[in-house]
């Protein structure tokens, strides 16, 4: 007589548990990672599990799939689904401290980069792809640069666009047109640092202007304005980078006030704003004259396309931002910008960022059920901000995680003045494999329960 109760295992499925298939899949994990499950133990054919747990065969179908990803399970032909051996890794270190983003489920990056270079090579003068260009893009960068930008700002003229290599070039070079050195750059307290390294490089003054749940203060923007002069002022208002905090409309009005009032010059740095789940508009639509705007495919694709647009607002601010970046970047490279208007054009780009989204919707949640209340996430995005138990210091959880094989980064590396909050960034996106990125969690949730040994107390 078969045996029709389930496996001690598996759980009973929740409705509101997410997908019954990554029900399935994660409960195959915890049982291998406590033992219940072991390696060369025989799994239950696939239609009788369906049948058990009353869904369809394809969801378990789907699920047994996600567990061979995540190399739990090995196939044995005839003889059915085996638990694989542990898959020796040659790297330990589990990377939380950079924001990459995250491998989209169902979408084969190999095929869609072999299919987007073809294309690329088949409409494009391979010659023009290998040799030198004028900075700022191509017309037909320009216009894939327009549509990036349309979500966010409806119909552009191309030739407001320009086409930087990456994000940190972008402002790099929008710190050389716009400021002299010695000039002063107003930042919030927590702040990308590839902002610091910049201006620091350059010569130019970072002083932190205080926020809070909100963003950036406007009573004290105006006053900083009015006391230093600020070449520029920089802000990342969505998903903010690390605090994972959104400025609300009300506050990006206000602040776009005192730039026109001030006469400031902004650098709004918006990498997740098309990762959001119903972001408000950028700053630049109210302040069009004063708001410098850069989006970078980096967050939202991959880093190494290494494409970001920039909307400027004038023609005259345009000629300058191009002569500063020639100094250090001439331009982006032809084929990966070739590559990146052929997707956004041919409607790849925006599939691929669905899925990005939706796989770090799906981060977001395992990062919160396991760091449970010191999870600060927005629920997207590709990183969490951690604010820590007074018992631990930032750079001790970092060095302690370090040991133990998790790379985070703690808030000193993003502060613009003396002071930095006790908390740590978690990036969500950078381990490839779910199920290591979950390994790397559940490590990461029982260092912050314990205390730091006594002698790393002293510790600074």
């Amino acid at each position: 007589m078969q045996d029709d109760s389930l496996p001690t295992w598996l759980p009973r499925l929740a409705m509101q548990g997410g997908p019954r298939f990554l029900q399935i899949a994660d409960a195959l994990q915890a049982a291998v990672a406590d033992g219940a499950l072991k390696p060369g133990d025989r799994l239950p054919p696939q239609r009788r599990l369906a049948a058990q747990l009353d869904v369809d065969l394809t969801t378990v179908t789907r699920a047994y799939d996600e567990a061979r990803r995540r190399h739990l399970l090995e196939g044995r032909g005839a003889r059915g689904t085996y638990v694989a051996a542990p898959k020796v890794e040659w790297t330990s270190v589990l990377d939380l401290s950079m924001n990459t983003p995250p491998p989209p489920d169902g979408v084969d990056f190999d095929d869609l980069l072999k299919q987007g270079l073809s294309q690329v090579l088949m409409s494009a003068d391979t010659g023009l792809l290998m040799t030198y260009h004028l900075g700022g893009g191509s017309d037909s960068d320009r216009r894939a640069g327009a549509r990036w930008l349309e979500p966010m700002f409806g119909d552009l003229d191309p030739l407001q666009v320009v086409v930087c290599p990456g994000a940190q070039a972008a402002i790099a070079a929008l710190i050389l047109a716009l400021t002299a050195p010695g000039d002063v750059i107003l930042a919030e307290p927590a702040s990308y640092p590839g902002l610091l390294t910049a201006g620091t490089q350059l010569g130019r003054r970072i002083i932190a202007v205080a926020a809070d749940r909100h963003g950036m203060v406007p009573e004290r923007l105006e006053q900083a304005c009015r006391q230093y002069k600020p070449g520029l002022v920089y802000l990342n208002p969505t998903l903010h980078n690390p605090t994972a905090i959104t400025m609300a409309q009300s506050r990006r009005k206000e602040i776009a006030s005192i730039a026109k009032r001030c006469n400031v010059r902004i650098v709004e740095d918006d990498p997740y704003w098309l990762l959001a789940d119903a972001p408000p508009p950028p700053i630049a639509t109210f302040a069009p004259q004063q708001v410098y705007y850069i989006s970078t495919l980096s967050k939202c694709l991959t880093p190494g396309l290494r494409v970001a647009f920039v909307l400027i607002p004038g023609l005259h601010e345009r000629e300058r931002f191009l002569a500063a970046l020639r100094s250090f970047a001439l331009m982006a490279a032809p084929l990966t910008a070739a590559l990146a208007t052929q997707w956004i054009l041919d409607g790849s780009a925006g599939a691929l960022m669905q899925g990005v989204r939706k796989e770090a919707r799906l981060r977001h949640r395992m990062a919160r059920d396991i760091l449970a209340g010191r999870y600060s996430g927005a629920g997207d995005g590709l990183h969490a901000w951690l604010e820590l138990p007074g018992y631990w210091s930032s750079s001790q959880l970092a060095r302690a995680a370090g040991s133990e094989g998790i790379a985070v980064t703690p808030a000193q590396a993003f502060a613009t003045g003396s002071e930095s909050v006790n908390a740590i960034r978690v990036s969500l996106g950078s381990i490839k494999d779910r199920g290591h990125l979950q390994a790397g969690l559940r490590r990461l949730s029982h260092l912050l329960a314990r205390r730091p040994e006594p002698f790393s107390a002293a510790e600074v």
